[in-house]
Order: structure tokens, then C-alpha cells, then sequence
């Protein structure tokens, strides 16, 4: 998933090196997203670079390598700024492993591959469930939260498809009923409003 709106969001505050970059990243977005490489970073900066959305300066240190110290130009502004007026297409289309993998169960003829499938796919979408809503209680950061939430509501939507899935392929057969899901209270609607 490209980043770079995401690093000149965070240029625009000021400027900034590359490790200080990694870390305001991983604040903004919260746990769900995981650690973001350097490596991967600094090829975005220097694609900025290149494309002239962001001026690099080399502060000399002692002990140390030289820092290179980016910051946002006008270009870079406008481009952020058209980002975040524009609507946000799905990256991926449709296409998804587990689609794929019910296909090929529903044309095994085989209702034991089928149930199989759904079956795991489901505990694992619970335990993603139950991680998320962990690490939503354990942030009080609103806009992490809201990430979360988010996050969350697309995991029930994947457990609603399974469901859909199951009700579909093994229409007729005395299918086991699927688990109870576990409640995964959404951002409280009152702080999100007051976060805008």
C-alpha cells in the first residue's frame, strides 16, 4: 500500500528525518498497522525527492553519519492537498485469497473441504476480532481508535461473508451453526464527532 501521502501529511508539519519519520508514522497509524520498514521509507523519500515533492538537507554530526533532513515543498503541498480531496478507490478491486480459496473448495464437490474452509477462516477472523477490540481498549488515542474501528467493521464484514458463504455452499446440509461472535463495540460515536 503506498505511503508517500502519508510521509508528506507528516512533512507538512515541518521538517524531518527518516527514523523521526518511522516513528511519528507508527504513532499516527497505531498497532494494527505494524512496523514500517526504513528501507521501504527511504525509497518513498527518494521517490519524493525525484518527483520534487519534498527538498533534502544534509546536517553534519560529529560521531555519527550525516542526517538528511527532509521537508515538503509547494509541489509537494499541492499534491497532498489534492490527495485528500479526492475519493479513495478500493486499491485491490475485489480479488482476495480466500474468494478464491471457497472457489476451489465449492468445485472439490466436497462439503467436508467446504465446511473445512469456512471453518478456519472463521476462527481466524475471530481471533482478529478479539486482537483488535484488545488493542482498541488499550489505546486512547481518538484517531487510532477510529483506525481500529474501522479495522474492526471489516472484519465482521469478512465473518458475514463466511456466513453468507456457508448458508450458500452447504445450502440443505445440517451445517453446525457458527460460533458466537464476540461484541466489537465500535468508536463511541460522541468522541468521534467531537474529534472533527
Amino acid at each position: 500500500m503506498p505511503i508517500q501521502h502519508a510521509v508528506l501529511s507528516l512533512l507538512a508539519d515541518g521538517p524531518s528525518y527518516g527514523y523521526e519519520l518511522k516513528s511519528a508514522f507508527e504513532a499516527a497509524v497505531g498497532p494494527q498497522w505494524g512496523p514500517l520498514n526504513i528501507g521501504h521509507l527511504y525509497q518513498i523519500l527518494d521517490r519524493l525527492l525525484r518527483d520534487e515533492l519534498v527538498s533534502a538537507e544534509r546536517h553534519a554530526q560529529q560521531v555519527k553519519p550525516d542526517r538528511v533532513v527532509y521537508s515538503i515543498t509547494d509541489a509537494g503541498r499541492a499534491e497532498l492537498e489534492e490527495w485528500l480531496g479526492a475519493p479513495s478507490p478500493r486499491s485491490g478491486g475485489f480479488r482476495d485469497d480466500f474468494f478464491l480459496k471457497i472457489t476451489a473448495a465449492a468445485r472439490s464437490g466436497d462439503p467436508g473441504t467446504v465446511r473445512r474452509a469456512l471453518s478456519a477462516q472463521r476462527a481466524h477472523l475471530l481471533r482478529e476480532l478479539r486482537n483488535l477490540d484488545a488493542l482498541r481498549r488499550e489505546n486512547d488515542d481518538r484517531v487510532v481508535a477510529l483506525l481500529l474501528a474501522a479495522a474492526i467493521r471489516h472484519v465482521e464484514a469478512d465473518l458475514a461473508f463466511v456466513d453468507d458463504a456457508e448458508a450458500t455452499l452447504l445450502d440443505g446440509e445440517a451445517a453446525a451453526p457458527p460460533p458466537a461472535r464476540p461484541a466489537a463495540p465500535a468508536a463511541p460515536a460522541a468522541d468521534v464527532r467531537a474529534a472533527g
